[in-house]
C-alpha cells in the first residue's frame, strides 16, 4: 500500500501556477545536467523546451506582480514543493557526489 501525500497548502491559483512552472524548469534543468546525462540527443530536447517552460514560469510570476500578489509565501510554496517532490527533482540539478 502507497503511504499517502499529505495535502497541498491552500494556494492562490496563480501561486499553483507558479509552482507547476518552476518545478517544469527544474524538471528540464535535471535533463539537460551533464554530470547525469546519458546521452546529447535528450539534452539537446530539454534545453529546447527550456526556453518555452521559462518563458511560461515568467508569465506566471507576471500574473501573480499585475495581481498585486508581491509577496512569495516562502514556507508555503516551499511545502507545496516538498508535496510534489520538489526535493528530488532539483537534486537533479546538482552535481553529484564523486
Amino acid at each position: 500500500m502507497v503511504p499517502e501525500l499529505p495535502p497541498l497548502p491552500a494556494l492562490t491559483r496563480a501561486e499553483g501556477e507558479l509552482v507547476d512552472r518552476y518545478l517544469e524548469v527544474v524538471d528540464l534543468l535535471g535533463r539537460i545536467n551533464p554530470a547525469r546525462g546519458r546521452d546529447t540527443y535528450s539534452g539537446l530536447r530539454a534545453a529546447q523546451a527550456l526556453a518555452a517552460k521559462a518563458a511560461a514560469l515568467r508569465d506566471a510570476l507576471t500574473l501573480m506582480h499585475e495581481r498585486g500578489e508581491s509577496e512569495l509565501h516562502a514556507a508555503t510554496l516551499g511545502r507545496a514543493l516538498r508535496v510534489l517532490d520538489g526535493e528530488r527533482r532539483a537534486g537533479r540539478v546538482a552535481v553529484p557526489p564523486p
